[in-house]
């Protein structure tokens, strides 16, 4: 029997024990996921649906949506099934698979954001050659290359990461991570860390201060403009700021709590800011769009009242 090798397993030993409240809290999530599927299709049907609608920005934002559905699919499914379950063991392909969906769909919210942000600059700073600039032709380019990017950067790291040999399968998160697998490396990962720190500046850094960017040269335009115009910059401009800001911490508390001793934390605390990165933009980017633009709160009470 010394000879036998059992198949390898990752164990995630962030699920905390909440005895009779599993059920409760089962019920909740599956809500919260019922939720996002609702909420993120009704935005991609009415913006598909209403030929007003057609245009760069709001492609944009069916794109997000799009995204959110992508990124929940990798991580509800799982999370359900293991609040019910006393074991949390994950093949290695279901493991790195989840990374790479959801690293993904980080990824990719943050490079849609990003041409959205070029789409308010253009808007804002160059009203005349708006519509030159932003053709539908440049739209559909550039929502491929938001989502063929990161995916491409994924591919890499992932591949790296998965040959690795490991000396452990216990990963602190409640679902799979690639720095907390490749914390496991029996061998020095000195070129997985270098890789991981040029996908960080390409996928992270690169997109932030670009954001930061459009936004500095649409406060100089609006600065010398009158305030009517500073009321309609910010009516289309506020809620790709709140998205913006909304993942940016989300994203930035998922990042700290991975390079953290996660023992110094409260467990309970641990879990809920490791959700954050995968659950509060897909429930409120289509809040925030759905309420704050006037143009598609108007065709989403049109959808379910029959009002034109």
């Amino acid at each position: 029997m010394g000879n036998v090798s059992l198949p390898f397993y990752f164990n995630l030993t962030m699920f905390v024990n909440i005895g009779h409240y599993r059920f409760a809290a089962f019920t909740f999530c599956l809500l919260l996921y019922s939720f996002i599927v609702c909420a993120n299709l009704l935005m991609i049907l009415v913006i598909s649906h209403y030929s007003a609608l057609h245009q760069p920005m709001y492609l944009f934002i069916a794109l997000l949506s799009v995204n959110s559905l992508y990124g929940s699919a990798g991580f509800f499914p799982r999370f359900l099934m293991d609040l019910l379950s006393d074991v949390h063991l994950i093949s290695p392909l279901a493991c790195f698979t989840q990374i790479y969906v959801i690293y993904t769909y980080g990824s990719n919210e943050l490079t849609i954001l990003s041409i959205m942000a070029y789409d308010r600059y253009v808007a804002v700073c160059h009203p005349l050659h708006y519509h030159r600039k932003m053709t539908s032709r440049a739209a559909v380019l550039l929502s491929v290359l938001a989502w063929i990017f990161p995916a491409l950067n994924l591919t890499a790291v992932i591949l790296m990461s998965s040959r690795l040999p490991l000396c452990g399968n216990e990963i602190q998160k409640v679902f799979c991570a690639n720095w907390n697998v490749v914390k496991l490396s029996c061998v020095s990962t000195a070129l997985n860390n270098v890789l991981g720190m040029l996908l960080t500046i390409t996928t992270v850094f690169l997109p932030l201060f670009y954001v930061l960017y459009t936004y500095l040269w649409i406060l100089i335009v609006c600065w010398k403009k009158s305030t009517k115009f500073k009321g309609k910059v910010l009516q289309s401009c506020l809620p790709h700021i709140v998205s913006f800001m909304i993942y940016s911490v989300a994203g930035f508390c998922d990042i700290a709590l991975s390079r953290y001793n996660l023992e110094d934390i409260n467990p309970f605390v641990a879990v809920i800011l490791s959700l954050e990165f995968v659950v509060i933009p897909p429930v409120l980017n289509p809040l925030v769009y759905g309420l704050k633009l006037p143009d598609i709160r108007r065709h989403i009470l049109a959808l379910f009242f029959h009002k034109r």
